[in-house]
């Protein structure tokens, strides 16, 4: 049996559409907003402070084994690191704190 040209066609536009409505459907959902769960954020915190530690117990570690001193730069570096640690994740909260007023702002005036 042969195909003739204009039902190849019509056939063919036919296919097209419906791959084309199954494929609008497959689409992701755009996300109408991008914000972080708590959990993210506080999970953002805690990295923030582990990290100040961390950075700062290595340079103490570091200079200690060096200058083949008691733990002496271990403690102090250790310590500058959680005050750094700490100050990182007070500016991170108010950041956070900014965006959120900024957000509500925004929508009382769309209101």
């Amino acid at each position: 049996m042969r195909v003739t040209e204009p039902d190849h066609k019509d056939s063919m536009k036919r296919l097209e559409e419906r791959i084309e409505k199954v494929r609008r459907t497959q689409d992701p959902k755009p996300r109408v907003d991008e914000h972080y769960s708590a959990a993210n954020l506080a999970w953002r915190m805690v990295i923030e402070l582990v990290a100040g530690l961390g950075i700062g117990f290595g340079i103490g570690y570091g200079l200690d084994s060096l200058f083949g001193t008691i733990p002496i730069f271990l403690v102090l570096f250790t310590m500058l690191g959680l005050a750094a640690g700490i100050q990182t994740m007070l500016r991170s909260a108010k950041e956070i704190e900014a965006e959120k007023l900024a957000e509500e702002a925004s929508k009382d005036e769309r209101d």
